[in-house]
């Protein structure tokens, strides 16, 4: 090897670990950097001999897919157990100390009471206060589901003007893919923000991918809708100012295809805007159903009239009321008694008198004729009723045909059940995407470890280099003393 070849491959040493390093010094800058993609410097040669370094980026397409279906997953499922969490907290907590049916349970015990002792002015103010607690709790949980329906409709707004953000961002990183891939650039920055926008989109809504030849990525949503594909598609959605139990939230439409809901408490839904539709519009409504007939049942269980009387006294609300109105309201029938647990009140007569209770009179009917103090047909009638099975709504997907004490139980039943599966499954999905992001970590992700190895052997090659150099030096020095 001649002197100018040895300077020539020194020269090609320091230049390429010169790269090499400003490489590894990139990796090592993003070790902490989910988003960021190793980049790997591979060393080649030309047909004319000299050293030629590409820059590759890890990558593992299959991976990437699986960690952004479980993004998807654990962001439904997580979603909806907040959700639970929140309507369970508006019972009480873990005891579900404030749920009607523990007010429910409350009130039969001191009408049991009263029962007992009909005489006793004191118990009957008891039982006049212990069915305004169970009206409270009716009318307070009921505000409560209104309000995480609400909150969930103002989260699908927020998330929706989000998800077209994201889409846009994407649509520019998608261009600049393509335009580095076809000038021969280096795409890897445009390719790691692009799978950072792919996971941000799938939190929002379930995805799948299509990597074209061209290097143009081709977005769906799980059930099939194109979510972009060159420009992005609008989602669209309008929200509502405000919730009732009448009231019908409006849908999230993906290029005029709407989107579905999850279902169930380890749900099937991807992505938070399928749990927040399933919240609102399917879960809230059905417990809040559940509400309306417990209510529904309170005013049919204390209603008072005479129809075969004379004169003829129809059925109307007793104790339990939702207007003060003239007439007097109805009884409203299974299935009828839409936002009725929002509305139930106690008959304002009981406060002024609450021995009407034991005698009767809130329509005109009057029981105890004899206003005696031992009279107690009317509280027994009552407790009877208790234990007795009552029709109710076979929509809300608890026993039509039970005791109103066992409905409003259930309904905690059923509520808690549901929360308890979407624990399990927010357990479950979370370990799921905590596995996959490691295993795709650990594949394209920076190992400081092996980084610092890395420019350990290249200073080795620096060193040889300026060794090599160091030794021309000083045969050219010997030749030019030389020939002095």
């Amino acid at each position: 090897m001649s002197l100018s070849s040895a300077l020539i491959s020194a020269k090609s040493v320091f230049t390429t670990t010169g790269q090499q390093t400003a490489l590894v010094s990139k990796n090592i800058a993003n070790v902490k950097n989910a988003d960021y993609a190793r980049r790997m410097a591979m060393l080649g040669t030309s047909l004319n001999g000299a050293q030629v370094l590409t820059i590759q980026r890890a990558q593992n397409d299959a991976l990437l897919k699986q960690n952004v279906a479980s993004i998807s997953q654990a962001s439904a499922q997580g979603t909806l157990f907040a959700g639970l969490q929140t309507l369970k907290s508006a019972l009480g907590g873990n005891d579900y100390e404030t749920a009607p049916s523990t007010y429910l349970a409350s009130f039969r015990d001191a009408l049991q009471t009263y029962a007992a002792t009909p005489g006793n002015t004191t118990i009957a103010a008891t039982v006049v206060s212990a069915a305004g607690d169970l009206v409270t709790s009716l009318n307070k949980t009921s505000a409560a589901v209104q309000d995480l329906r609400l909150d969930a409709d103002k989260e699908i707004a927020s998330s929706v003007t989000t998800l077209n953000g994201l889409l846009s961002d994407f649509e520019s990183v998608n261009v600049a893919v393509q335009s580095a891939l076809n000038t021969g650039a280096d795409a890897g920055d445009a390719l790691d923000q692009r799978d950072r926008l792919l996971k941000q989109i799938s939190e929002i809504v379930g995805i799948s991918t299509v990597t074209r030849g061209s290097g143009d990525t081709v977005i769906y949503t799980t059930d099939g809708t194109v979510l972009f594909e060159n420009k992005a598609r609008q989602v669209s959605f309008t929200s509502t100012a405000n919730f009732d139990a009448a009231t019908t939230g409006n849908g999230v439409y993906v290029d005029g295809v709407p989107m579905k809901a999850g279902v169930g408490g380890n749900t099937s839904g991807e992505g938070s805007l399928s749990a927040l539709l399933q919240l609102r519009d399917d879960i809230a409504p059905k417990f809040q159903e559940q509400l309306d007939e417990t209510a529904r049942a309170l005013v049919t269980l204390f209603q008072e009239g005479d129809p075969g009387g004379t004169p003829a006294i129809a059925y109307a609300p007793g104790l339990f009321t939702y207007t003060t109105s003239t007439p007097p309201a109805t009884i409203p029938g299974v299935g009828a008694a839409t936002g009725l647990a929002a509305k139930l009140i106690v008959n304002p007569d009981a406060k002024t008198n609450p021995q009407m209770i034991r005698d009767g009179g809130f329509n005109g009917v009057v029981a105890n004729t004899n206003n005696s103090s031992g009279f107690s047909d009317l509280l027994d009638g009552f407790i009877n009723a208790f234990d007795g099975n009552m029709a109710f709504d076979p929509a809300t997907n608890l026993n039509p045909s039970t005791t109103i004490m066992s409905f409003a139980t259930s309904s905690v039943g059923w509520l808690e059940e549901l929360r308890s599966s979407a624990s399990t499954g927010n357990d479950n999905k979370s370990a799921l995407l905590a596995r996959t992001s490691d295993a795709l970590s650990s594949l394209t992700g920076v190992s400081m470890d092996e980084e610092v190895s890395l420019l350990l052997d290249l200073e080795q090659s620096y060193k040889a280099a300026a060794k090599l150099v160091s030794t021309v030096d000083a045969m050219m020095a010997a030749l030019l003393e030389a020939v002095r």
